[in-house]
């Protein structure tokens, strides 16, 4: 289908609006997901001797908020810009990405194990540089967009590695 002037019509699954939808959705997921096992109340949390460099507790959920939010921006902008095979890889990779995000909360908290949690925001460090540099090769300014997430996910992974170190 052809609209006029000669341009091809977008498909549906091409269409801006659904695929910003689609990865604010599955961002939104991944935050909720992860945030179902997040209590820092806990008195196990509360004994963990933590570095001076932690941030208090409410920069967390301010820092969180945006950076999700430039996450589904890239997902978005980034699917527009690749098909077919390369789309799919993409999405696997954000998904993937996703997954780790939301595990670590699950791996720190509700195991209770900063071991755990370490193992898991090192994998989520090398899933942000491979979905990085998968999304570089066709759009750079979606890349650019996930810098600030990448940055964080590897102040959290510092911030972990304190922990177990802190409270062997």
């Amino acid at each position: 289908m052809r609209l006029t002037g000669g341009a091809p019509a977008p498909r549906p699954a091409d269409a801006p609006i659904r695929r910003y939808a689609t990865a604010a959705v599955a961002v939104a997921a991944a935050a909720t997901a992860g945030a179902a096992a997040v209590d820092p109340d806990t008195p196990w949390y509360r004994s963990l001797r933590k570095p001076a460099w932690q941030p208090p507790a409410w920069v967390f959920g301010a820092v969180w908020t945006p950076l999700y939010a430039s996450v589904a921006f890239a997902g978005g902008h980034a699917g527009g810009r690749v098909h077919g095979r390369e789309r799919r890889r993409l999405a696997v990779s954000l998904a993937v990405n996703l997954t780790l995000d939301a595990a670590w909360n699950w791996l720190f908290f509700r195991l209770r194990s900063p071991r755990a949690g370490l193992v898991g925001t090192v994998l989520l460090d090398l899933s942000n540089a491979e979905l990085t540099r998968r999304t570089a090769r066709t759009d750079p300014i979606a890349a650019r967009a996930l810098w600030p997430y990448t940055a964080w996910c590897a102040f959290a992974t510092a911030l972990n590695a304190s922990l177990v170190r802190l409270d062997r």
